[in-house]
């Protein structure tokens, strides 16, 4: 279209060029003016066909150009069309599987969570069972500590009794006092009365033979310190009695005299038999089988107690030897508790290292809990993000045609 408006444009200039000159020119001739302007108008017919073909064959190239880039664009939005939904299709496959993946390792987490917690709960369970029964064996213990308290009780009660029913038969006790033989059988049923009443079986042995063959009336077995203890019961009771029975002044105090050296001389004995070093402990008993000549020694014989005491012989009657095999019991019972006690501890330090040992596993199990977790939390925030990658590309709008393609 420009072409054809240049040659126009052209063939007017030429007219008026020619028309100016044929002016300039009339006296020239009018013959050649005619022939010139016939020449010129077959030139502007023929250039006037020219332009026509011309004008027809730009349009129809025109056409064809228009045609061909439309198809093309087409056919490149076909193409683009396609690739979009095949990589669409491929998206979702690859987000299903990624979504299987994770469904799978949810399931693998809350199984091995599950078996985690069935082992813990396994643990606990054991552990409970043995605390359990720690304390329901420590329970029986005490309460059998219970029943044999009451017992020993029970006991004491009656040896109480017996002791009073003593009393009341006191008067016939100068009587029995009186014959030797039946002075020391009284003696030795007495010393063992109290003993069985106030000491456990194993606590105790009469008549036990010692190494060096002397026999004591009664040995009691207390731990070292400070070691067993001999008892005697053989008190030397003729010259008390004849103290006591003297007519006048002189022979009292010859019998008190006489009472003083045999209570010396049966101390010297008891401390010399019953006093072993390394078999028993360092002092000995002195077993007194009535209350009012143990009060009548210590009130009218003080440095013979004093002598006894210094040989580590220590005189008792039945109610010392009631205190004294009470502060014996006590002793026996503080080892044993102590005992008891290192049995206890002992146990206590094995169930804290146990319960040290669960602390670690529990702690090993929560961390490992707390990874799972840490480990699910970075599975959802990566499914968040591919979920949100996902919903951007499908919200992609495909209907739109690119704003420049290449030329052909």
């Amino acid at each position: 279209m420009n072409e054809t408006a240049l040659l126009l444009l052209a063939g007017a200039i030429l007219v008026a060029a020619l028309i100016l000159a044929l002016a300039r020119r009339r006296d020239d001739g009018a013959a050649l003016l005619a022939g010139r302007l016939d020449a010129l108008a077959a030139a502007q017919e023929k250039q006037a066909d020219r332009l026509a073909l011309l004008s027809e064959h730009q349009a129809e190239r025109l056409a064809a150009q228009e045609q061909a880039l439309a198809d093309r664009l087409a056919q490149a939005t076909a193409t683009m069309t396609d690739t979009l939904i095949a990589q669409q299709k491929t998206m979702n496959e690859a987000i299903a599987a990624q979504n299987e993946r994770l469904a799978s390792q949810e399931r693998a987490i809350a199984d091995r969570i599950a078996a985690q917690n069935e082992t813990l709960n396994a643990i606990l369970s054991g552990q409970t069972e043995r605390v359990t029964k720690s304390l329901e064996d420590q329970a029986k213990r005490a309460a059998e500590s219970a029943a044999a308290i009451q017992e020993r009780l029970a006991v004491l009660d009656a040896a109480r009794a017996n002791i009073e029913g003593l009393g009341v038969q006191v008067g016939t006790l100068s009587a029995i006092l009186a014959n030797k033989q039946s002075r020391g059988a009284f003696g030795e049923v007495q010393l063992k009365q109290i003993v069985e009443d106030r000491l456990p079986p194993d606590a105790y042995a009469f008549q036990h033979v010692f190494s060096t063959k002397a026999r004591a009336d009664c040995l009691i077995r207390l731990p070292y310190p400070p070691g067993p203890v001999a008892v005697d019961s053989k008190f030397p009771l003729e010259s008390w009695l004849a103290e006591r029975d003297a007519a006048d002044d002189a022979t009292r105090a010859a019998a008190a005299k006489r009472f003083a050296a045999d209570v010396k001389k049966h101390v010297e004995d008891i401390g010399t038999k019953y006093i072993i070093p390394g078999e028993t402990a360092d002092g000995a008993l002195l077993f007194v089988p009535s209350e009012a000549i143990y009060a009548d020694l210590h009130a009218r014989f003080p440095a013979v107690v004093e002598e006894a005491a210094r040989r580590r012989v220590y005189v008792v009657s039945p109610t010392t030897l009631w205190a004294v095999l009470g502060t014996m019991r006590a002793l026996m019972q503080d080892v044993r508790m102590r005992a008891e006690a290192g049995r206890i501890q002992e146990e206590v330090r094995k169930l804290m290292a146990e319960l040290a040992r669960f602390d670690e596993r529990v702690s090993d199990l929560r961390k490992q809990f707390d990874r799972a977790s840490d480990a699910i939390r970075a599975i959802e925030t990566t499914r968040d993000k591919i979920t949100r990658a996902g919903e951007r590309i499908a919200a992609v709008e495909l209907g739109e045609a690119p704003e420049a393609l290449p030329k052909p």
